[in-house]
């Protein structure tokens, strides 16, 4: 210990002499002693501190252990509790089985209900449907039919879940509806007709082959529906899917193969001019079917395309390879004229698809304005048809550019894809001026919330489909020039989706906001409380916001609710007036503070909630602090924690304390200057945009408020 005693002794006085070296110097001597009082006040204040820190510790500690002994025994006696009753309920559990039964009895029978017009009356509906069918009145006979294969599937259905092995009863419903399935044979067999004969039939009646493909439509539809629900319930009615769809197709070709064959009068025997014959005959028929397909069929029906498609495909027929070898001859069309064609096509490609874009928008537009709430997907997140819509028109052209080559069909869709930057662009003002209309009447439109959600899950929607298409369509897997882009401005269109309903949370929120840190919150307001219920209330809709988008809207919430917290106290809107106040002030921070980690941990808001509702609590720990001489290691304690905090902050809370002296004050600055230390490091700054206000007219108005609110 002596040793130790002569080593500080030579160290201060070595040190002494360093600094008196001079005669300039001895002036400086009251400076030098200042500051090294300062430096030894500062040292022996963190021994305090440290001491007292670990006491508190090891109290702490005692104190929980305690507690968890006796929450241990709480629960041993609760099980013991819990295995009583338990037992006791077995009994009652098993006498529930009847229940149970009841339970299922009951949804068959009302299923059964619920159809029981269509029950007694199937044979009735059977005899109208064929009827109807025999008059080609295909459209009112398909509707028939649907209601006729909806209650037998509704029937079939709650069977399977009561009892999916009873096939006697399927059975004997099946039987019952034994003709539904012969009446969809039957109205099949008319559409085929109607479709070998489209050719004759859309000269004379156009609107039949257009009613053959809305019921061609509407079965693919409940096709997909039907595997869908079988993914999940395994139940699938019989029939299903009907495929009535590749079905048409195939009809089609075969249409075309056949009108191809059937111009073949002669043969090579019976004639040996029959190849320059049928050439002939080939080239006026198809000539006169091509202008028909143009002119009619494609106009009236976009979908049978296909049959134009097929029918220059039947040219090559293998009928004329046997004579000639195809390879040999020279192209149909000149290169130049290919490329000019093809030039004409992407030219109007784009003309069509910009103004079908502006009128799927205006559309969307239209629906953001509806009473009721926007459609939700199978997982429960609300869109709107937008995405489905503008992927269905990039689909079908890059299926048509497909059938000419690979390069065009990349062609195409960088187009589809520099199309798209250009009208996310567009979506983006929209959806800007969306939010500016409802600021005017915030009443108005009645589903704003919803449909911004739906607008944000929309861009995720738009990401999985883009991505989707370039898997089917692109050999190449390097970016294109737009993916950036693209990339960029859906994910902008999200976040300022997220904030505009982050306003909207705010903007309900803005009046208990000015209540934080006045007289009014001190003797015993409910704003946080309020708080607490009114972002709580929003978020249950919140959660119908896709990932990611959801977990970053929640994490944004809980910032700006403490950042908001904060600023109330930087704002200087009360002063407190004793220990009493400066206790009961930080106790209520306190309890605040673990009223939003409860609530934002409940809404899984992320790792940070701890450090962001800790800085409230941090605060809380200057103003509770009762002994004044330990006030400089608590401000440095908030400081270590967030190295953000700036020096008017910290006048502006040791304003707010209400009993540091101009000097004490003056001497924690300079002290934190002189020991400040650099914290890059540290990510989610709290305290940088924080301002603190100084006395102008605008800080003159928040006291007004303030003194309004006490």
């Amino acid at each position: 210990m002596e040793e130790t005693s002569r080593e500080a002794v030579a160290t201060a006085v070595q040190r002494v002499a360093g600094m008196l070296q001079r005669s300039d110097q001895l002036d400086k001597v009251e400076q030098y002693r200042r500051r090294e009082a300062r430096k030894k006040a500062s040292v022996e204040a963190r021994l305090k501190a440290a001491i007292q820190s670990q006491l508190d510790g090891v109290r702490t500690g005692l104190s929980q252990l305690h507690s968890a002994l006796v929450d241990v025994k709480d629960i041993q006696n609760s099980l013991a509790d819990v295995s009583k009753d338990w037992k006791q309920s077995i009994n009652t559990i098993e006498n529930l089985k009847d229940v149970k039964d009841a339970v299922v009895q009951h949804s068959q029978l009302a299923s059964a209900v619920e159809n029981l017009k269509n029950i007694f009356s199937v044979p009735e509906i059977v005899a109208e449907t064929q009827q109807l069918i025999e008059q080609a009145e295909l459209l009112q006979a398909h509707r028939k039919l649907m209601e006729l294969e909806c209650s037998r599937d509704d029937l079939l259905y709650e069977q399977y879940r009561m009892d999916s092995k009873n096939t006697s009863d399927m059975n004997l419903i099946s039987i019952y509806f034994e003709d539904v399935q012969g009446l969809s044979d039957e109205l099949a067999k008319q559409l085929w007709m109607v479709l070998q004969r489209s050719m004759v039939t859309v000269r004379r009646d156009p609107t039949m082959l257009v009613s053959v493909v809305r019921i061609i439509e509407r079965e693919e539809k409940i096709d997909r529906r039907m595997v869908d629900r079988k993914k999940q319930t395994a139940f699938i009615p019989p029939g299903r899917p009907k495929c009535w769809k590749d079905k048409m197709f195939d009809v089609l070709e075969a249409t075309v193969s056949t009108r191809i064959e059937g111009t073949q009068s002669v043969t090579r025997e019976a004639d040996k001019m029959w190849l320059v014959r049928l050439l002939e005959i080939t080239r006026k028929y198809v000539l006169d079917d091509l202008i028909v397909v143009k002119n009619l069929m494609v106009q009236s029906i976009p979908i049978l395309s296909f049959y134009y498609i097929h029918l220059l495909k039947m040219m090559g027929h293998h009928e004329l390879r046997t004579e000639f070898n195809i390879d040999q001859l020279e192209p149909l069309l000149p290169q130049d004229l290919v490329d000019d064609l093809l030039s004409k096509y992407v030219q109007t490609f784009t003309s069509n698809i910009t103004g079908w874009l502006r009128k799927a928008l205006e559309t969307d537009k239209k629906d953001w304005q509806k009473d009721t709430e926007p459609e939700a997907d199978q997982d429960g997140y609300y869109q709107t048809t937008l995405p489905a819509i503008v992927f269905q028109m990039f689909e079908q052209n890059l299926q048509v550019a497909a059938q000419i080559n690979g390069d065009f069909k990349e062609q195409v869709l960088k187009l589809c894809l520099k199309q798209m930057n250009t009208f996310l662009i567009r979506y983006r003002e929209e959806v800007v001026v969306y939010k500016e209309e409802h600021l005017r009447d915030r009443q108005l439109p009645q589903f704003y919330v919803q449909y911004m959600i739906a607008i944000i899950n929309n861009c995720q929607t738009f990401k999985e489909s883009i991505n989707s298409l370039k898997r089917k369509y692109s050999q190449s897997s390097e970016p294109s020039d737009s993916d950036a882009a693209i990339e960029r401005t859906l994910n902008e269109v999200a976040k300022e989706g997220c904030q505009f309903l982050l306003d909207e949370v705010f903007l309900d929120l803005e009046h208990h906001l000015y209540e934080l840190m006045t007289r009014k919150w001190l003797t015993g307001s409910h704003a946080v409380d309020t708080i607490c219920v009114t972002v709580e209330d929003y978020f249950n809709d919140f959660n119908k916001i896709k990932k990611p988008f959801n977990q970053e809207m929640t994490s944004a919430a809980l910032r700006r609710v403490v950042v908001e917290y904060v600023k109330a106290v930087m704002q200087k809107r009360i002063a407190f007036k004793n220990a009493d106040e400066r206790k009961e002030g930080a106790e209520r921070m306190i309890k605040e503070a673990d009223q939003f980690k409860f609530l934002f941990r409940k809404l899984s808001a992320g790792e940070d909630t701890d450090r962001l509702c800790g800085a409230i609590s941090a605060i809380a720990e200057v103003f509770k602090l009762t002994d004044p001489t330990l006030l400089f290691l608590e401000v440095s304690t908030l400081v270590s924690k967030y190295p953000d905090i700036r020096e008017e902050h910290i006048q502006a809370l040791l304003s707010v304390r209400g009993d540091a002296s101009k000097e004490m004050r003056q001497m924690i600055i300079g002290t934190l200057n002189e020991n400040k230390v650099s914290h890059s490091g540290v990510t989610q700054p709290i305290f940088k945009d924080i301002t603190v206000p100084t006395i102008t007219m605008t800080t003159m108005t928040s006291m007004a408020t303030a003194k309004l609110l006490k």
